[in-house]
């Protein structure tokens, strides 16, 4: 039935400060910005006159994020839930070299839960850091 994940989807309430975090930290690129209004949108939404902004943003494996800004609609703050709550915990990117994407990570003031970790079987090293707007990133190097 499902042929592939198509993309994950991340509401941001400052978007420069999320752009600058996806592109310009971790190499995301941006494939797409549209500002949209309308119809399908507010059908998609199930939400009443919509204007978001919308950007399409692919790793270097072709995996995408989407980073939504609702112009129209107040974004809910401090809604960030623990990482053990029902729902959507975190997203996971695999990382070349751990140690420097956490050095380089911490000196642009991304934080972080702890310092890169080695997995209990060994067979990776761990770390989670916050996006700007709450998100959960782990990042993770294979050994």
């Amino acid at each position: 039935m499902i042929k592939a994940i198509r993309h994950i989807g991340i509401v941001v309430d400052n978007l420069e400060a999320s752009l600058h975090f996806y592109q310009d930290l971790l190499g995301f690129e941006m494939t797409k910005r549209m500002e949209e209004s309308g119809e399908y949108i507010d059908n998609m939404s199930a939400l009443t006159d919509v204007q978001v902004t919308t950007i399409k943003m692919a790793a270097p494996d072709g995996h995408l994020i989407e980073l939504l800004h609702y112009k129209s609609h107040p974004r809910s703050q401090n809604l960030q839930k623990e990482i053990c709550a029902i729902g959507i915990s975190h997203l996971a990117f695999t990382v070349e070299n751990l140690d420097e994407e956490y050095a380089y990570l911490s000196k642009a003031g991304v934080p972080f839960n702890a310092p890169p970790q080695l997995s209990p079987d060994g067979y990776a090293k761990v770390t989670f850091c916050g996006a700007p707007e709450g998100t959960r990133i782990e990042l993770v190097q294979l050994l």
